[in-house]
């Protein structure tokens, strides 16, 4: 075996140390100045004795030497014998290599360093703060939304980790969302689904994490493995509660499996499916729901209210002046929505109330008085059965038709008008209630559209077409809009319209079909994300609101609460809902049912002021039935 040299040792010694980048080439750099600036001062005095007194010997020529290397200029000034200007000229010349060097060096690593910090893969310290992993046009939604939810507070950050250049996450939402207001927006890039890179946005430290779904045709495996990349971290103090959202029903016990007792993971396809049936059956429904979701609008909050306890919920109801109580939170955890109005407050319950703001909210110190001489009582009405039309066809499709079946009346029919390869009438012949009939044909096509007698259907659900990109499809969706709509004009006899559009930003664009809702599953699931990620315990709210069991949101007509012209107040309008079981929420006026952006919804309004319904009008109320 050779025997390694000295040489070779220090050789080897000085390649791993000048590899560990630009400090090590600093520090190399600084000693050769060193060395060179000791060598030239110690040579003046030994070889120039007279001139090195004159310039204050040995630590004075070092300074002076120091001078000439960083500064060649200095030797223009300089005095003495031969050997003195020779080393002095070799400080100087030896000077402008190796300064030359250090401020290259400087230079490039102070490039990199700024190349690096770009990349966005420095560990953020913060506290308490929203993470959100993952990225797509939701995150746009999200933000907007927290920067809403957090202007009430000092300090607020919400930190993004996704597989993008931070530079240009950062200008996207900077062009999507603009002013971010109190709220600090942090972006880092990294893949979530390695734990190493999960420590960038300092999990363990945060309030709440959301999982956005990637817009990939498997974003629901997606959603899973990050799920399971933050269960194997190790958590040292109480773990940030998860949310996150699947799209295929069939991957939701294996996502709540991922994400273990902390998460939160919704069915965003059985949420838009509830949506997409219930306002079909009520006008109005959606955008209600969307009122509810985003906190621009009106939210629910949960906070105790010992001056409530031993009351009841009825009397509850007209016990603020701010905010409009819809619930309880029992001491136990279970939610219940609207319960009868005899149900006792306990002293570790809280009150689920509506209102604009959490600080807005406050009891009354009178009850506002309530107008006797405008209550009534709604005659009942026998339901009937009614036929649907169903335009268009997409893998939601199948769940909403099962679900019609259990809200409609016997003998009700359902008409399909969709471009499907095979008639799938006869997958549905089990159903109690509805009977299913197939039309082959393009609901984009006005002939065959006037060919099915659309006057003969009080309601039509418009789907859009999986098949293409949303953009299209949402382009296909407004053309059949369009032709309904003028179809219904020339034919005077009014039916109501419910469609699915894929992208928010069309809804503006779709305003002039007047459709009677528009379900945006996309942005309801990010909105509905957004309020978990700030208060976890309003999944039973959500969940019991959309469920068909229990209390319901309902748009029912202003006639069976008010007389139609009397003159009342909202108060007035509680206490007549408490009458029948019910909790009132606000209005729909129908006049200003077309009018962006509220589109006729009032909610939780000043409960004194003067108000009078007319029959057109609706009161948005919490009922079983």
């Amino acid at each position: 075996m050779a025997r390694i040299s000295l040489r070779d040792r220090m050789r080897y010694w000085f390649d791993n140390t000048m590899s560990r980048g630009t400090p090590a080439l600093i520090g190399w750099l600084g000693l050769a100045s060193g060395a060179l600036i000791l060598v030239v001062a110690t040579l003046a005095v030994v070889l120039a004795p007279g001139d090195s007194e004159q310039n204050g010997r040995w630590p004075g020529v070092v300074w002076r030497s120091l001078l000439r290397t960083l500064d060649p200029g200095t030797m223009g000034d300089d005095e003495g014998t031969a050997p003195f200007l020779a080393l002095m000229l070799l400080a100087t010349v030896g000077g402008i290599f190796i300064v030359s060097a250090l401020i290259g060096v400087l230079t490039t690593g102070l490039e990199g360093k700024i190349a690096e910090l770009r990349k966005g893969r420095s560990r953020i310290v913060e506290r308490d703060h929203t993470i959100v992993l993952g990225w797509s046009d939701q995150v746009f939604t999200v933000i907007a939304e927290l920067v809403e939810a957090n202007q009430s507070r000092r300090r607020s950050c919400v930190a993004i980790l996704a597989d993008r250049d931070k530079v240009d996450m950062e200008e996207a939402i900077r062009a999507r969302v603009g002013d971010t207001g109190r709220t600090r927006v942090v972006c880092r890039r990294g893949d979530p689904l390695k734990v190493a890179d999960l420590e960038l946005v300092s999990p363990g430290t945060a309030r709440s994490i959301m999982v956005v779904s990637p817009p990939l045709a498997d974003a629901d495996n997606h959603v899973i493995k990050v799920l399971l990349s933050l269960g194997a971290r190790a958590w040292d103090d109480t773990r940030p509660h998860v949310v996150a959202a699947v799209h295929d029903s069939a991957n939701l016990p294996a996502a709540r499996l991922a994400g273990g007792e902390e998460a939160h993971v919704i069915d965003a396809d059985d949420i838009a499916i509830q949506l997409i049936v219930q306002s079909h059956r009520q006008s109005g429904l959606s955008t209600v729901c969307t009122d509810l979701l985003n906190y621009r609008g009106h939210e629910f909050y949960m906070l105790p209210e010992p001056a409530l306890t031993g009351s009841t919920y009825g009397e509850a109801l007209s016990a603020y002046e701010l905010g409009v109580p819809v619930g309880l939170r029992r001491a136990g955890g279970t939610v219940a929505v609207n319960p009868p109005g005899d149900t006792v407050i306990g002293p570790d319950d809280e009150v689920i109330v509506l209102a604009e703001d959490d600080l807005l909210i406050r009891l009354a110190q009178h009850p506002v008085p309530v107008e006797e001489a405008a209550i009534t009582t709604a005659a009942h009405r026998e339901r009937e059965p009614e036929r649907t039309l169903l335009a268009g066809w997409n893998d939601r499709a199948p769940k909403i038709i099962r679900l019609l079946d259990s809200f409609v009346e016997p003998g009700s029919e359902l008409v399909v008008a969709a471009r499907c390869d095979r008639d799938p009438s006869g997958d549905f012949a089990d159903l109690d209630n509805i009977k299913v009939h197939f039309v082959h044909c393009d609901p984009t096509d006005r002939t065959r559209l006037e060919a099915l007698d659309v006057g003969s259907f009080q309601k039509i659900i418009v789907l859009g077409d999986a098949t293409r990109d949303p953009q299209h499809a949402d382009a296909r969706t407004l053309v059949t809009l369009l032709h309904l709509r003028d179809m219904e004009e020339s034919l005077g006899d009014p039916f109501s319209i419910v469609s699915e559009i894929n992208d928010d930003a069309n809804r503006e664009v779709a305003q002039v079909t007047k459709a009677d809702d528009f379900v945006v599953s996309d942005k309801l699931i990010s909105l509905m994300l957004t309020q978990l990620s700030e208060n976890r315990h309003l999944q039973d709210v959500f969940t019991d609101l959309l469920d068909p069991e229990g209390s319901e949101l309902y748009l029912k007509p202003a006639s069976g609460y008010l007389r139609p012209g009397a003159a009342a107040n909202f108060a007035t309008v509680i206490e007549a809902a408490r009458r029948r079981g019910e909790t009132a929420l606000g209005y729909r006026l129908r006049d200003h049912h077309h009018e962006p952006p509220s589109y006729g919804v009032v909610l939780n309004p000043d409960k004194a002021a003067p108000l009078t319904l007319s029959a057109e009008d609706h009161v948005i109320v919490l009922a079983e039935d």
